[in-house]
């Protein structure tokens, strides 16, 4: 995993774009090529390579400030689905035309009958998220990335679905280890990887912090002009998922969480950043946030004098600025994007979202496991 400073289009690589669902905040606009070009010609970046890249973007529909989303077409004919590209999870899937639940029903299901490349099975399986649950069964069909395609790929089709009403996708795509599939089934990016289909083992995030469009997600390379200075690699804790150690966590010179060091995971598929319960307690008593209903709320003037919160990874420093960690509501009420990490563990582990990620270009490395 690499994290560095961001800015703006390389070889053999494949970019798909990806729209970040927004709330009725008021976001500030960040100032890069990539973002100019966009606001000019916004439809015309999938005609668009670079150095014979195989360059593909996808113009997308802007909704909520939560997510970031990507259009991926699934069966033949294909059929198109808004998907979340999700490090912290390994499974591909979408609602099925069988799904009954209330979920399903605001969301674009996949018609089976439809597609003369589906191939079903009797497999089932479910998947429990930090704000939602699945079940659904294992298939086969084409998958297409941009220009990546993925012949008699394995994914999920969920005929139950629970805690994804209000939320805009229709389904997840996995990009973490295979060793974490719930389905048990190939990811979309081992298979691609073990095919051939991209040049080297690599995706990259750009997510941007213009509310419209201008975020991508690439595969197969790292284009450089998405970032400025060097890639600062960091080495995973093991190679099994997108978990990086984090020496410390610091404010204004003091340390306020992971004194002894930590684990954090990098994760795209999460909106905030994460801790245990008690140092998340902490940091908000801090900076003066206090509780409100599964919010916890701050003045708007806090985001011109409080600190930056420093995360020190592998030696280097990331800071978090407090106009990334507190956020405005549809309401005009601004509050902290710090939140409880659900899952408890005997040692002391975070959770890096896209608070800190809209911060830092991430390429991830599953060739060095970095």
């Amino acid at each position: 995993l690499v994290l560095l400073g961001l800015v703006a289009f390389s070889e053999c690589i494949v970019k798909i774009p990806i729209r970040r669902v927004k709330t009725m905040r008021k976001t500030l606009s960040g100032k890069n090529m990539l973002n100019n070009f966009l606001k000019e010609d916004p439809y015309r970046l999938s005609q668009i390579s670079f150095r014979g890249s195989n360059l593909t973007i996808h113009p997308l529909r802007n909704i909520r400030d939560i997510f970031y989303v990507g259009n991926i077409t699934i069966g033949t004919p294909p059929q198109e689905f808004q998907v979340i590209f999700d490090t912290g999870s390994s499974d591909l899937w979408v609602p099925s035309i069988d799904c009954n639940s209330t979920s399903c029903a605001t969301h674009v299901r996949f018609r089976h009958h439809q597609s003369s490349t589906f191939r079903p099975t009797n497999k089932t399986f479910r998947i429990i998220y930090g704000s939602g649950r699945m079940n659904g069964v294992i298939a086969y069909d084409t998958v297409r990335i941009g220009d990546l395609v993925s012949t008699d790929q394995p994914f999920g089709l969920s005929v139950e679905e629970y805690g994804f009403v209000h939320k805009r996708f229709d389904g997840i795509l996995g990009l973490n280890y295979w060793n974490l599939s719930w389905s048990k089934a190939m990811p979309i990016f081992d298979k691609l990887k073990n095919e051939g289909a991209i040049s080297e083992p690599v995706f990259a995030f750009y997510l941007s912090k213009d509310k419209r469009e201008g975020s991508v997600v690439m595969f197969g390379g790292v284009d450089h002009r998405y970032y400025k200075g060097e890639l600062k690699w960091v080495p995973l804790i093991r190679a099994v998922d997108w978990s990086v150690h984090v020496d410390r966590i610091t404010m204004n010179r003091e340390v306020i969480a992971c004194s002894e060091g930590c684990a954090a995971l990098v994760d795209t598929g999460s909106s905030n950043i994460q801790g245990p319960g008690r140092l998340i307690d902490n940091i908000q008593r801090i900076i003066g946030a206090t509780p409100r209903g599964s919010k916890y709320y701050i003045s708007c003037s806090a985001v011109n004098i409080l600190p930056s919160i420093i995360f020190t990874i592998n030696g280097v420093n990331y800071p978090v600025p407090p106009r990334a960690y507190i956020l405005k509501d549809s309401r005009g009420h601004c509050y902290t994007t710090f939140k409880e990490k659900r899952v408890r563990r005997s040692t002391e582990s975070w959770v890096l979202g896209e608070v800190f990620l809209r911060l830092y270009f991430s390429v991830f490395d599953r060739g060095n496991d970095r």
